[in-house]
């Protein structure tokens, strides 16, 4: 049995389902249900034995204690953080407390289990920690893509706040020896992605007629991965990563943000046009730019193929078209989950 921590959330809900389509160990999923964490994501496991959901916080360390005696888990993989720039931006303290302090309550209880352990078990136990490319800072142009030996130079309250964890995660490892592991991923994308962040955000727009919104000049530059591979990716980290090691997952697609829509909009003109005949890039619009923007981010994953041979199955070009695809199938989970509070966030963030 493994635990997961926010798995009702993006790319937690991917994992889990993924988890138990193709395994079958359980999993207990933990996840404290904040706006981005979504039950729905989940519907297809709600008669499933080996899915069991706990509403909860990671920085409840007695309920974390009391799961974990529980359930005896072999391993935990922690994806709970609150992880939107823009959030941070206007509310840092949230990601402060759930980020590094959360982080720091799940791995007290996490140690105090293992350290409990039969040598046998406590030799197989593994924690794994899933952080973000941004800790490394912003690149520029020319300069070759983050690996695992880059400095760490966050941008954010959000990439400080994962930072630190990833600090802690790395301190209780050559501190008091737990068996860690820690993946850096690049931007994701794909089904169940919340529409605040750029791709679902520019399709549910698109869809209902509204603006596009590009911040800046649209050319800054993210590397995508679609969340199957970045799933896929920390299974094998799960199942033969070194302890102690860090490991960075890209997709190998570096697109600039207006690139990115503009493949949007032809997607959606070729499987939904628009009324009118017109394309939907004729809604893109440019918006004031957010503070302290990071001008690009790439990963370079050589040695998670190297050591592990994983490689993304999909590439942008088929990963966007079957992410589209996916919202225009699911436009009553899309209206769910943007409710009046989505609304008002939206409006507060890229004007009216």
């Amino acid at each position: 049995m493994i635990l997961t921590t926010g798995g009702a959330g993006f790319i937690g809900s991917n994992f889990v389902l993924d988890w138990c389509a193709l395994n079958g160990e359980p999993v207990i999923n933990l996840d404290k249900l904040t706006y981005a964490g979504n039950l729905e994501n989940l519907a297809s496991l709600r008669d499933n034995p080996k899915h069991v959901f706990v509403h909860g916080d990671i920085g409840d360390i007695e309920l974390v204690r009391r799961l974990l005696q529980e359930y005896q888990p072999r391993a935990v993989v922690n994806f709970a953080a609150e992880s939107h720039v823009d959030r941070s931006i206007h509310g840092p303290g949230e990601f402060i407390q759930t980020n590094i302090v959360g982080t720091f309550h799940l791995l007290e209880a996490v140690r105090e289990y293992w350290g409990a352990l039969p040598d046998d078990r406590k030799a197989a136990f593994r924690f794994l920690h899933v952080s973000t490319d941004e800790v490394y800072g912003s690149l520029g142009k020319d300069d070759p893509a983050f690996r695992e030996t880059n400095r760490y130079e966050p941008n954010s309250p959000y990439s400080a706040s994962k930072a630190a964890s990833d600090h802690l995660v790395r301190a209780y490892h050559h501190t008091y020896g737990l068996p860690v592991l820690t993946t850096n991923c690049s931007n994701n994308y794909g089904p169940y992605h919340f529409p605040e962040k750029l791709i679902p955000l520019c399709i549910h727009n698109a869809l209902a007629g509204k603006p596009l919104p590009i911040y800046g000049d649209g050319q800054q530059i993210r590397d995508w991965l679609y969340v199957k591979d970045h799933c896929s990716a920390i299974r094998r980290v799960l199942e033969a990563g070194q302890l102690g090691e860090v490991y960075n997952v890209g997709g190998w697609n570096e697109k600039a943000n207006l690139d990115v829509v503009r493949t949007l909009c032809a997607i959606l003109d070729e499987l939904s046009p628009r009324a009118d005949g017109q394309s939907y890039a004729t809604q893109i619009t440019f918006v004031t730019d957010r503070p302290g923007h990071d001008r690009r981010y790439a990963i370079d994953a050589t040695r998670l193929e190297r050591e592990l041979g994983w490689k993304p199955a999909e590439t942008f070009e088929t990963g966007i078209r079957k992410t589209v695809q996916w919202y225009l199938d699911n436009q009553e989970w899309v209206q769910n989950v943007t409710s009046g509070s989505y609304r008002a966030w939206v409006g507060q963030q890229y004007g009216a």
